[in-house]
């Protein structure tokens, strides 16, 4: 009987509350109208609860009315990393790490799709039938994809990744062991030396995070363009110019794809142009861009190895310019990439950069390539691994560029320890 009350007076203050989209809402105010119509809603059913219960069921009414419902508390939870709604049945969170399951689930499919709204319609997007799948931000940058039936088969699904206020620098994750301190100063080099440079990696894996940390070498006078799909870098330069690609409107014009802004991005005089990720036929330009002219310029691809990276973007080029050959496709590669930093997130949920290999020339149809750096990694007696970072080289592809930029001497210190 009481979850029937409950449900009811959620019902009731869902159809009678009216909430605009970006209305400035008094939290005190709201909370004591919700309070007082659920009092006397209770009286009415002759239930009593405790004061706990009462101020516990506002906050759920509260939340559900005016911001995410039962994921609400886990966006401003610092500890958590990732939220995961899987229709009704479940909600995963992952914390340092690892992914557990939270106590909290959405009641209804219905009550998911009002919160996956209300992510969207302040950015101009949309979710329904005609348009099952969006990527979104919040407010904080957080990035968000949801898909909703039928093409979630299970109910409506949110997957979060949340926005990190800390700007985490190279020395950061030189103390968080994501690197050592010779690799840092390896990759400072060769962003200020403008090295061409490819973060691969699978998802959760610290790629944003590294493209965010190495960003901090770029020269203060350089003009940046970044280009995403979603915007989520957190580049703390003051000459920046932030791209966001815009999907198709209802009446099925409007797009501006990641390709498109790569080309107009060309036009706008920039020194470095970063693309939050290469997933399609923008792969092509960015290329293009990085052999004429616009060194230093960074990315980020989903892949397991930097051979994986390789291989990748030869498909992806392969498939925006099906007239070209395999090998103008692999000397575009060569050409353009100078570094791959492969990052990963390994069992224990501490994430690091596993190898830094330099691109060569093409020789035959082989793109050459090299580590500078890779993690080994050896099993301790008590079944766990100890991980180690070892220079592979120590001679560099890159000596070069670093001598045309005035920083040979620096970087042959950091080559040979």
């Amino acid at each position: 009987m009481e979850l029937s009350v409950y449900e009811k007076i959620r019902s009731y203050l869902l159809d009678n509350i009216n909430v605009q989209e970006n209305e400035e809402v008094n939290i005190s105010d709201a909370m004591i109208q919700i309070e007082n119509f659920m009092i006397s809603a209770l009286d009415k059913e002759n239930v009593i609860l405790t004061r706990k219960k009462i101020d516990e069921l506002v906050k759920n009414y509260y939340d559900d009315i005016y911001g995410y419902g039962p994921i609400e508390d886990l966006l401003s939870d610092p500890t958590v990393n990732d939220i995961m709604v899987n229709g009704c049945k479940s909600i995963y969170i992952e914390r340092a790490g690892k992914l557990i399951k939270h106590e909290a689930c959405f009641k209804s499919n219905d009550q998911i799709i009002r919160v996956a709204q209300r992510i969207v319609a302040p950015i101009g997007r949309r979710v329904d039938e005609s348009s099952p799948m969006v990527d979104a931000r919040l407010a904080d940058g957080s990035r968000v994809n949801i898909i909703i039936p039928p093409v979630a088969l299970d109910g409506c699904t949110i997957s979060i990744r949340k926005f990190k206020e800390d700007k985490l620098d190279l020395v950061d994750l030189i103390n968080f062991g994501s690197m050592n301190e010779q690799m840092a100063h390896y990759l400072s080099l060769m962003v200020r030396a403008k090295a061409n440079i490819i973060i691969s990696g699978g998802t959760g894996s610290g790629k944003t995070t590294l493209l965010n940390a190495i960003s901090n070498e770029i020269g203060d006078g350089d003009r940046i363009v970044t280009i995403e799909d979603a915007a989520e870098l957190q580049l703390q330069k003051d000459h920046v110019v932030r791209l966001e690609s815009r999907p198709k409107g209802v009446d099925g014009g409007g797009e501006v794809s990641i390709r498109h802004l790569v080309i107009n991005a060309l036009r706008m005089r920039p020194d470095r142009i970063i693309v939050g990720e290469c997933r399609g036929d923008e792969t092509f330009e960015m290329l293009q861009a990085m052999n004429t002219g616009h060194e230093g310029s960074l990315s980020t691809i989903h892949a397991n190895s930097p051979k994986d990276a390789l291989v990748r973007l030869e498909s992806m080029l392969s498939m925006a310019n099906s007239n070209l050959s395999a090998t103008t496709v692999r000397g575009q590669i060569s050409q353009a990439i100078d570094i791959i930093i492969q990052c990963a997130r390994l069992p224990g949920g501490e994430r690091k950069i596993t190898a830094i290999t330099e691109i060569g020339v093409l020789e035959g149809q082989v793109i050459q390539s090299q580590d500078v750096f890779v993690l080994d990694n050896h099993k301790r007696p008590d079944g766990g691994y100890q991980y180690e970072f070892r220079q592979d080289i120590s001679y560099s592809l890159l000596e070069e560029k670093a001598s045309f930029m005035g920083l040979l001497t620096e970087f042959k210190g950091v080559l040979n320890g």
